[in-house]
């Protein structure tokens, strides 16, 4: 027998083998003793021994990690057969469906797939099967009978095939709420009526909606191969694609009207809404067609201005009633009173004539003071502004408005020291303040109350609350009552014409238009503060005048023969009133020269003689009235000195109601020593510029 056992040379780390026999024959007791070196076989032992464990260790742990993401995958993970049942799940299974493993292992996985998906899934099963890579995505049902969808990635290994399935229900139903959302925008896009569109900014359209074919009529192909400006009226580009820069550059959405053309030649007016896109190159158009919105504006309007000539027509109509009443007794009593001086003179009864003369003069006075009135409405009177003291006229107007307003009302005014001057036509004042004391009087009726006249210097200061008003000093006439007032809708049309809220045959609504004409022909303004059961405030505002008061001169005192030969050039078209003016001045002492018409008139003063005063009527046949014929003249005679005679004057006339130097007015009617006074002084006067 052969012995064999290994020895560790631990001085010089080898390993020997020994292996020792007894030669034969026995009896010599001879042992073969063979030594080998067996380190390197030692070594490589060592070797692979180590690595075995090593290896052993790495499946180990590769184990327990595949464990461990088998049993915390958020993902489902299963193993099945080719034939489409379950062999092995991981416990993502409960949380993403419900089923615990011992629910699922050994059933069929179309047990638990939507019925519309079986086919889907047993493909992938089969291309497994074949060796191929599916990946699909189907619908679970959920223990609790609600459906998920699930998205899988297969592949195979031996007769089995392993699968993760990651649960994408939220991306599912944002895909689907995504798609409602685009199929509601498709459909509102091409439902619309309203025209919308996607531009840039570099002019073009990249999508219109059909509405645009509607509305224009352009076809799709047409709108978007041109720019959108070439579209647009002339007259409203500008102004558009200054609104598109804008929104451009501030990235703010803008709105803005303009008109685009049709494809039959004509405009539409659209309203657009356009809001800028993040990518900064391009936005979105909404456009309103606002034709059919225009034209029934266009009926408003109209109608409106129908039901406003249709109460005008009304106030008018009583209006002119009252006036034909009122006229007709004016004429009643100076046609009486010419017959009656006629019979007596007939007679020979020279005696209380004056009497009749007197009754005449009167009516022709009450005449006068009603045109005016109705020329106060319009605005066209011609003012004869002057320094006043309001608190002096309304001390002489306290016994008329007394006896106006009558016993129910307490009358209380309230005056400033030192109220400065004002520059207005005292007569005109007079009406007016009369009138809103009126008004105060009727709002306060049957019961009675309060009415008191406030008179006040007034600063008004740029960007206050009257702020439309020009800054500067005015003094206020204001007339309070303690009457019924008035709610805000009533105040906003008090100085409307014709517009009253007396019952019919009480009013017609002109009192107030008259009162605002005349302040805002005078430089001033109105402002009125009401309350219902409070009563109102109507306060005038009229520029302050730095000026001195001047003295009253008496028309009477000057004489009738004032004149000293100077030479008056008369234009009247009236024959009777001119023969008459001609007849007063020439017994005046003037020498009168006399024309029918405008270029009549420019005859005479063109000529070479000397023209001391120019007399005319405003309103004159010809081609030229009173003061085109007056400046005309005064190129030639830049001195020329006129007196415009009128019932009333226009502005192109006297020049909103206030004449240049050296020009005065007198009004139709007018007493002869009114007119010799007016002549006289103007002659007299300097001319300053």
């Amino acid at each position: 027998t052969v012995g064999r056992f290994e020895r560790a040379l631990e001085a010089t780390d080898r390993h020997l083998e020994v292996a020792c026999t007894r030669i034969e024959p026995a009896s010599k007791q001879q042992l073969a003793i063979i030594f080998q070196d067996v380190s390197a076989r030692k070594r490589a032992e060592r070797g692979l021994r180590e690595l075995n464990e090593t290896l052993e260790s790495q499946v180990v742990e590769r184990t327990a990690e595949r464990d461990r993401m088998w049993d915390t995958s958020p993902y489902l993970m299963l193993i099945v057969d080719f034939h489409g049942y379950f062999r092995r799940v991981n416990p993502a299974w409960t949380a993403i469906l419900g089923y615990a493993p011992d629910e699922l292992v050994g059933r069929h996985v179309n047990e638990f797939v939507v019925h519309a998906d079986h086919a889907t899934t047993i493909d992938a099963y089969e291309t497994a099967a074949a060796g191929g890579l599916p990946t699909i995505e189907n619908r679970y049902r959920h223990k609790d009978g609600s459906i998920r969808w699930i998205a899988w990635v297969a592949v195979p290994a031996g007769d089995m095939t392993y699968a993760t399935g990651r649960d994408i229900t939220a991306d599912k139903e944002r895909e689907a709420e995504l798609a409602a959302r685009t199929a509601e925008r498709d459909q509102l896009w091409t439902l619309s009526q309203d025209m919308l569109a996607r531009a840039n900014y570099g002019g073009g359209m990249s999508a219109v909606s059909p509405a645009w074919t509607q509305v224009l009529g352009w076809s799709e192909s047409e709108l978007l191969a041109r720019p959108y400006a070439s579209f647009m009226h002339p007259d409203d580009m500008p102004a558009t694609l200054q609104a598109i820069g804008r929104m451009a550059e501030t990235g703010q959405p803008a709105r803005f009207e303009n008109r685009i053309a049709t494809s039959q030649g004509g405009w539409k007016y659209i309203e657009w809404t356009v809001t800028p896109e993040r990518d900064g190159e391009n936005f979105v158009a909404i456009g309103r067609d606002l034709s059919l919105n225009k034209a029934r504006e266009a009926e408003l309007e109209q109608a409106q201005q129908s039901l406003r000539q249709s109460q005008k027509m009304e106030a008018v109509g009583q209006l002119t009633g009252g006036l034909a009443h009122d006229f007709n007794n004016l004429l009643a009593s100076i046609s009486g009173a010419l017959q009656v001086l006629k019979l007596k003179l007939q007679r020979g009864q020279y005696g209380g004539l004056e009497r009749y003369i007197d009754v005449g003069e009167s009516s022709l006075r009450r005449a006068a003071s009603l045109t005016q009135r109705l020329l106060a409405f319009s605005r066209r009177q011609t003012l004869d502004p002057k320094p006043v003291d309001v608190n002096r006229l309304i001390a002489g107007m306290d016994e008329l408005v007394r006896h106006s307003v009558g016993p129910t009302i307490e009358l209380e005014v309230v005056e400033a020291h030192d109220l400065w001057l004002t520059q207005v036509d005292s007569s005109q004042l007079e009406n007016a303040l009369l009138n809103l004391c009126i008004n105060a009087r009727d709002a306060m009726l049957p019961d009675g109350g309060k009415l008191t006249l406030v008179t006040a210097n007034d600063w008004i200061d740029e960007g206050g609350e009257h702020q439309d008003m020009p800054p500067g000093q005015y003094i206020s006439l204001c007339v309070n009552d303690t009457g019924t007032g008035m709610p805000p809708e009533v105040v906003a049309r008090i100085f409307d014409p014709f517009y009253t809220t007396k019952p019919l045959g009480e009013g017609t609504g002109l009192g107030l238009s008259m009162v605002y004409g005349f302040v805002r022909q005078s430089g001033g303004h109105v402002r009125v503060r009401s309350e219902v059961g409070r009563g109102t405030s109507m306060c005038l505002y009229m520029p302050r005048y730095c000026g001195t008061l001047q003295a009253e001169a008496a028309v009477d005192a000057v004489p009738a023969s004032a004149g000293q030969g100077e030479t008056v050039v008369l234009i009247e078209d009236e024959h009777d009133l001119r023969d008459i003016v001609e007849e007063v001045l020439g017994n005046a002492g003037y020498r009168v020269l006399t024309a029918r018409d405008g270029p009549t008139g420019l005859q005479l003063l063109n000529s070479d003689m000397r023209v001391d005063l120019l007399v005319t009527d405003v309103g004159l046949p010809g081609g030229l009235n009173g003061r085109q014929v007056a400046d005309a003249a005064r190129l030639q005679r830049p001195g020329l000195k006129v007196l415009f005679v009128t019932g009333y004057a226009d502005t192109a006339a006297v020049g909103n109601g206030r004449l240049a130097p050296g020009m005065e007015l007198i009004t139709k009617p007018f007493e002869i020593a009114a007119l010799t006074y007016k002549v006289r002084a103007l002659i007299d006067a300097p001319l300053t510029p």
